[in-house]
């Protein structure tokens, strides 16, 4: 009777086919567990409490996406949102983690609240496919550069901005060897490219005594206690705060839309904007953000290795319940997790965003508005160090770009909306 739900003959699969797309889905993402936990742990959050919170989150996102939109679409926490939350809020502006945990949960119920409106629609319409491909490409440079300058590669210089790092140090030159092993992993099209990359270059550096074996192997999950229900919800709610809470509100979306309309295309699982599994699939992911705020992670969204899961065959939401069990197993081994060392890490960075720069390339820039300010969108996002900055600044070129060719209509969009809000927030003019 359970397995009826999924439809499965209708959907020309079965439970041996979900459940290897469930697994490779799995594999394809295990990475996000401990470069959440590394990203997210700078802030000044508890590592352990991080690894846990994720894995839940993971589980509880995925599970509910399976079961309620029936689809092959694995959710966890965002790439790219969590280092704006960390590197952007925390680091850079000096915001409270416990306040950049209530701006998420904020842009979680106007997510939520979009998703349940005819907004969701005018967004999806409004917004070209070629800008939300730029959008895509900015976050990845944004997300290449983090991972570069983590890594010892890219280091910051008063004469010229930025420099290449030590590249004779020991630590860098490891970091440029895991990188290898995660580009090779992926350009052979290995399964689990990612978090293979991350486990073979850290049994290499503990067998070799470069980074320290951990004491245990297994035990019981770290508390989410000092992470739980710690978010300020109070000092988000403060106009200064609108720009970040718009800046996660438009990428969340972004993200998974551009996730869902890859996969989906795949897998022809939305027939068009209006399809009831893209609109419940995106009401979970909502929900999901709201959950991330209280439970102590930033926005949980769509993921892109769902994909992954989708070329073994995945067709039903019974391949994200699967995915989603599977996720019960890191929460036991939390020494395994704690004990990677970040130079195994931070090239993952560079390779995910190595991949949504590659949306660059599908564009057409024959179109004036579109080329202009994919340029801004693209530059400005690492420049500024902001996925705010970029996309505003982004939106705002566009705008003018369409108001010179007097193609007016453009005020109807959303693109105009985010143009006036650069103007009254950052004063773009």
């Amino acid at each position: 009777m359970f397995f009826k739900r999924f439809e499965l003959k209708q959907n020309n699969t079965n439970i041996k086919q979900e459940f290897v797309s469930g697994l490779t889905t799995f594999f394809a993402m295990l990475y996000i567990i401990p470069v959440n936990a590394t990203i997210m742990s700078k802030a000044g959050i508890p590592f352990d409490a991080l690894v846990t919170a994720t894995a839940l989150m993971t589980i509880i996102a995925t599970l509910f996406s399976g079961l309620y939109s029936n689809t092959p679409v694995a959710m966890s926490v965002g790439m790219g949102l969590n280092a704006y939350f960390t590197f952007g809020l925390v680091l850079g502006m000096k915001i409270p983690w416990q306040t950049a945990l209530g701006v998420v949960f904020l842009s979680g119920i106007l997510y939520l609240l979009i998703t349940l409106t005819p907004i969701r629609k005018w967004i999806i319409d409004s917004i070209e496919l070629d800008t939300k491909r730029a959008v895509s490409a900015g976050i990845g440079a944004f997300i290449a550069l983090i991972g570069l300058k983590e890594m010892g590669v890219v280091v910051s210089s008063k004469e010229t901005l930025v420099a290449l790092g030590n590249l004779g140090d020991s630590e860098v030159l490891f970091g440029i060897f895991s990188f290898g092993i995660a580009l090779l992993l992926s350009v052979l099209r290995v399964k689990g490219a990612l978090i293979l990359s991350i486990l073979i270059t850290s049994a290499i550096a503990w067998v070799s005594g470069f980074s320290a074996l951990p004491k245990e192997f297994v035990s019981l999950r770290a508390s989410i206690s000092p992470i739980f229900f710690e978010l300020d919800i109070k000092s988000a709610f403060s106009l200064a705060f609108v720009p970040v809470i718009v800046t996660f509100l438009i990428t969340d979306i972004f993200d998974t839309i551009g996730t869902l309309v890859g996969v989906g295309l795949r897998a022809n699982l939305f027939k068009d904007n209006d399809s009831l599994s893209l609109q419940k699939t995106m009401e979970v992911d909502a929900g999901a953000t709201i959950l991330s705020g209280v439970v102590g992670v930033t926005s949980t969204t769509s993921f892109i290795e769902s994909a992954a899961g989708v070329e073994e065959g995945g067709r039903t939401g019974l391949s994200a319940v699967f995915t989603a069990l599977l996720f019960i197993l890191p929460l036991f081994f939390l020494p395994v997790f704690a004990s990677i060392p970040s130079f195994s890490i931070y090239p993952v960075l560079v390779i995910v965003g190595s991949s949504m720069f590659s949306e660059l390339g599908k564009i057409d820039y024959s179109d004036n508005a579109i080329k202009y300010s994919t340029f801004f969108i693209v530059l400005m996002m690492p420049l500024t160090y902001s996925i705010t900055n970029g996309l505003m600044i982004g939106a705002f070129v566009y705008t003018l770009v369409r108001i010179i060719e007097k193609r007016y209509e453009v005020f109807k969009s959303a693109m105009f909306f985010m143009a006036v809000l650069s103007v009254l927030l950052f004063g773009v003019l």
